[in-house]
C-alpha cells in the first residue's frame, strides 16, 4: 500500500498509551493499528480480495440445504459456547 497523505491526530495521553499498547500487543505500528481501525470501522477495504473469495465460494457449487438444516448449523447450541 503506497503511504502518500499524512493526517495528524490528536489523542489524549490515556488513549494514546492505550492504543500503542494494543499496537505493540498486535505487533503493529501506531498507525497500522488506526488505519486498521479506519478500514474495518468504515467498510474501506479493497474490493477485488472480497470478490475473489466471493467467485472461489461460488466456484465449489455446493448443494444448498434446506433452511432447517442451514439455521441448525449456523446457530450455537448452548453446550457449544460453554468453555
Amino acid at each position: 500500500m503506497e503511504l502518500s497523505k499524512k493526517t495528524t491526530i490528536l489523542f489524549s495521553p490515556r488513549l494514546h498509551a492505550r492504543l500503542s499498547a494494543l499496537a505493540d500487543q498486535k505487533n503493529l505500528s501506531l498507525g497500522e493499528l488506526v488505519r486498521d481501525a479506519c478500514e474495518k470501522q468504515y467498510g474501506l477495504h479493497p474490493k477485488e480480495p472480497r470478490l475473489t473469495a466471493v467467485r472461489e465460494l461460488a466456484a465449489l457449487s455446493l448443494p444448498p440445504a434446506d433452511f432447517q438444516t442451514m439455521k441448525a448449523e449456523a446457530v450455537l447450541k448452548t453446550e457449544e459456547m460453554l468453555p
